[in-house]
């Protein structure tokens, strides 16, 4: 079993891959782990391609099972083939941008108010983010992107859109991974 969950920052990719791995005993890897190069501050400095893609695909093989969350958009052709299922999340924008802020206030804390360039790196973040279901954000990861990449995936596909909790999202995809014939 090979699953993948994609949808926008803050749609709850993270936490539900998580807790779908806990569920089925299952490793959760996170793209931006392989995407970003650890630096401080976070989230500044990109990974090359060839070497995102060649760690993922190296880590990926050493399991016989696996959950995979983030946006694979535009890391190549190979990864519209690798996958038993994707599940795309979605949420309506004001709800993810609210959770988006308070998950960058825990994170980071009075960093922001404090800090110029961290709090420059936030603007930028949530604007960003603001811009991923009208397709303004510029990058791979938006709306429009996602919805073309998941007519491309050769797996079945199963949209969670709304505001569910993590328990009705773990259902959904039990339901769903039970009718696949995975138990």
């Amino acid at each position: 079993m090979k699953l993948h969950i994609v949808g926008a920052s803050g749609s709850g990719v993270t936490t539900l891959g998580k807790a779908l791995g806990e569920a089925l005993g299952v490793r959760y890897f996170d793209s931006d782990e392989y995407f970003w190069v650890v630096s401080e501050p976070p989230f500044t400095k990109r990974r090359p391609a060839y070497a995102r893609n060649a760690a993922l695909s190296q880590e990926l093989s050493q399991q016989p099972r696996w959950i995979l969350g983030g946006s694979l958009v535009g890391w190549g052709d190979q990864w519209l083939t690798a996958f038993d299922l994707v599940i795309f999340l979605w949420l309506p924008p004001a709800l993810r941008l609210s959770r988006l802020q308070q998950r960058e206030q825990e994170r980071y804390g009075s960093k922001i108010a404090t800090e110029p360039a961290r709090a420059a790196q936030y603007h930028a973040f949530l604007a960003w983010a603001a811009g991923y279901d009208d397709n303004s954000s510029g990058g791979h990861r938006t709306l429009a992107n996602h919805n073309s990449w998941l007519t491309q995936v050769t797996c079945p596909v199963l949209e969670l859109r709304g505001d569910l909790s993590v328990e009705q999202r773990l259902q959904l995809v039990g339901h769903k991974l039970i009718e696949l014939g995975w138990h």
